[in-house]
């Protein structure tokens, strides 16, 4: 490994380590469970808790997307086995009875249009936690980066749904909601490109591009808008996180969410009376 390159591992690393002590995301005394796709992201936070001597496992979601799919969970198991990383997998197929693209397509035939991330999204949030818990994990890591993170400020900006941006920053989600596993991401202040680079200098097995479903989606406007910006203003994203980060306060305080209640189908933490990954397979199974 080059000099310079050890430099920047080096970097990265202390980055992740800062963020954790910071923002007390987790001790090496708890089980903490990574939500893991064998993309970049998830990929270099599981090396990167493991070295630091975490007590990790990994969780990882088949939404049946062809090759793609597969040859992410190809990667990561061969990932995981080289780390001795326990790794576990649920299938959308066996939960729900049918892939994203499957489930996006009945909800289109009756008139319901979600996009596929959005469906991928809540079911697998859904299932991460429910695996979570199973597992006795304390913690759920996910690995949302910078660019991740000014997406979504911005977004919610665009969509006038500031409350929303009350559940993001290192530690995501509705806090002490009983049954929900608290979401931390150590990656939260590492660029995308940082992150690639490191995946690259450390040779892990990896897909580098993007989900090919992804390209309808906002979140992809809008990150390409502030790569645009970002060329003559380099310090874009981490001036939008850092700004976020101190106005946060004041907006969990203005939107409080209160407790989660729990689903009267399922029993998982939700903020309605039926959670959103029931409604959507409700909505599936429902005869016209």
């Amino acid at each position: 490994m080059k000099k310079s390159d050890k430099a920047f591992v080096k970097k990265i690393e202390n980055k992740v380590k800062e963020t954790i002590k910071k923002y007390k995301l987790f001790n090496k005394g708890e089980k903490i469970l990574v939500a893991a796709s064998g993309g970049k992201d998830s990929t270099t936070v599981l090396y990167i808790l493991k070295k630091l001597g975490y007590n990790i496992e990994a969780v990882t979601i088949d939404v049946a997307m062809g090759s793609y799919t597969k040859n992410n969970l190809k990667n990561l198991t061969e990932f995981c086995k080289k780390e001795k990383i326990n790794l576990y997998s649920m299938s959308l197929r066996e939960e729900f009875g049918g892939s994203v693209c499957y489930i996006k397509s009945a909800l289109s035939s009756k008139g319901i249009k979600l996009n596929s991330c959005a469906v991928c999204g809540v079911l697998r949030r859904y299932l991460v936690n429910k695996a979570a818990k199973r597992l006795k994990a304390k913690k759920l890591v996910t690995g949302h980066n910078l660019d991740d993170e000014a997406q979504s400020i911005m977004m919610n900006f665009f969509r006038n749904t500031l409350h929303w941006s009350a559940r993001l920053g290192p530690k995501s989600g509705i806090e002490g909601a009983k049954g929900f596993i608290p979401r931390v991401k150590p990656l939260y202040f590492i660029p995308e490109k940082d992150i690639a680079r490191y995946s690259k200098i450390m040779k892990f097995p990896v897909y580098y591009g993007k989900c090919p479903c992804s390209a309808e989606v906002f979140r992809r406007f809008t990150g390409n808008l502030l790569n645009d910006y970002e060329k003559t203003n380099p310090k874009l994203k981490e001036n939008i996180a850092d700004y976020f980060l101190k106005s946060l306060p004041k907006l969990k305080q203005k939107y409080k969410f209160g407790n989660a209640r729990r689903c009267i189908q399922c029993g998982e933490p939700s903020k309605e009376a039926v959670c959103r990954a029931c409604q959507i397979i409700s909505q599936v199974k429902a005869k016209v």
